[in-house]
């Protein structure tokens, strides 16, 4: 193997000569020299809606509550509407990203669909709510048990 060559700068520095295997070193951008970013600093990049999570179907007791819950990611965040069997649901007094059924009367049965949009796009999720009759003459297994 050959030693490495050196080249004498003076009388007692020796300065090793370039490396072809590695590159020389780029000049660092200074903040007056990097383009800014129109969105600002931190700013995702928009995006349409798209569920994480989404409505899944349920059967609930009348006379009980229930909360149809569903994940939206989207920017900027997606506006959400909330239909039963194709009727718009009025959302006052709900929060977002959620629709809470109280007192569940078998009227209250049938498809519920979220829709979230911004002006990007739009994203539906649908469910079925089934409102069972539980009645308050059911038979309790423990009287058929004889105990």
């Amino acid at each position: 193997m050959r030693k490495a060559e050196t080249l004498k700068k003076g009388a007692d520095e020796a300065v090793a000569p370039p490396s072809p295997i590695i590159p020389p070193k780029r000049s660092k951008a200074s903040q007056e020299q990097a383009a800014p970013d129109p969105r600002g600093p931190g700013r995702p990049t928009p995006t349409p809606p798209v569920f994480i999570r989404k409505m899944r179907n349920a059967a609930v007791g009348t006379g009980c509550d229930i909360r149809l819950k569903v994940t939206v990611a989207g920017d900027p965040q997606p506006s959400l509407y909330w239909y039963h069997n194709d009727d718009l649901i009025d959302m006052e007094n709900q929060e977002y990203g959620g629709l809470w059924i109280r007192d569940c009367k078998p009227s209250d049965a049938g498809l519920y669909t979220c829709i979230a949009n911004n002006h990007l796009g739009e994203a539906r999720s649908s469910a079925v709510l089934a409102v069972l009759d539980l009645g308050e003459d059911r038979v309790d297994i423990t009287d058929m048990a004889g105990t």
